[in-house]
């Protein structure tokens, strides 16, 4: 019963990794490029509106849920570390939680929050955005990767388990 449960779980974190992987993916190949196109008071205004609007329960269950979902995989893997795939489990884990999970804590809400505390039409915000629109970005990129990458692992992890079945 505990395998079809971790099976269970690593579906919906492969899941969860996936669909987190897709929206960093939009905003880093064309969001952010066409935020730059604009004046950058408009840009400004359109990121500080996105992201208070990310701010939902959808959008956060489904990062934080599959946070939630990894770190249980990731401590499960622990204690079953002699079955196959448990090392996928282990590393896709610490993969999300890492490169997504703490990125976004300690790297684009810090920006995020800098950003939103300026007026967009102000010379500040003019020098803020320049420089949020390229190290915001860059580590959306890792959080980027590390979503990605961590589905690909839980991927992997499932094919495993199917061995156990």
């Amino acid at each position: 019963m505990i395998e079809k449960s971790i099976s269970v779980l690593t579906f919906l974190s492969a899941l969860g990794c996936g669909l987190i992987a897709g929206a960093f993916f939009a905003f880093s190949t064309f969001v952010m490029k066409a935020l730059g196109r604009l004046p950058a008071a408009q840009g400004i205004a359109a990121m500080q509106s996105i992201n208070i609007v990310v701010i939902n329960p959808i959008f956060m269950t489904a990062m934080f849920g599959t946070g939630v979902a990894c770190f249980a995989l990731a401590v499960l893997s622990v204690f079953k570390w002699y079955q196959p795939g448990t090392g996928y489990l282990l590393a896709g884990g610490l993969l999300y939680i890492t490169g997504t999970i703490l990125v976004t804590i300690l790297f684009n809400v810090p920006r995020n929050d800098a950003l939103a505390s300026v007026n967009p039409t102000s010379a500040e915000g003019v020098t803020l955005w320049s420089n949020y629109l390229s190290s915001w970005t860059n580590w959306n990129h890792v959080r980027t990767m590390a979503s990605l990458v961590a589905a690909a692992l839980f991927t992997v992890a499932l094919v495993k388990l199917r061995s156990l079945e």
